[in-house]
């Protein structure tokens, strides 16, 4: 992602280098426990935290600008002559608008899975919600 936004490759291997060899040792009562090497860098409460969330926020607003561009997804309007909206991220979620359709159901499904396989991620689609505008009928076209 880092690369994608044009940082310099020496800046992306700094903090790749800060991710890939993360290293824990709990102290309590004069012992030391470790070190415990995480599966995956990254824990939260890390100080780099927030910055990380920021650029891989930028990189799938990026990717959903793209889709919109393509006209593949369309967002929605909270009230008449507002803008279209199609998405909102917050700390773990993501809430993304379009029209209920199969077509651009598909194209959200898309896009969350290129996004999460760009990341080495996956979507849990167990724990995610689809809502409808109460103007939606039961069947898409």
């Amino acid at each position: 992602m880092l690369s994608r936004l044009g940082f310099d490759e020496k800046w992306v291997r700094l903090i790749y280098g800060c991710l890939s060899t993360v290293q824990y040792n709990i102290v309590s009562s004069g012992y030391t426990l470790g070190p415990i090497v995480p599966s995956r860098g990254l824990r939260q409460g890390d100080p780099i935290s927030p910055y990380l969330f920021l650029i891989c926020a930028e990189g799938f607003s990026t990717l959903i600008r793209r889709y919109e561009e393509r006209k593949w997804i369309h967002g929605c309007r909270v009230a008449n002559g507002a803008p279209l909206v199609s998405h909102i991220l917050f700390a773990d979620d993501s809430f993304l608008y379009c029209k209920a359709t199969n077509e651009e159901v598909s194209y959200i499904i898309n896009l969350l899975e290129s996004f999460a396989k760009a990341l080495g991620q996956w979507v849990n689609f167990a724990k995610s919600t689809v809502f409808y505008s109460s103007s939606t009928t039961s069947t898409m076209t």
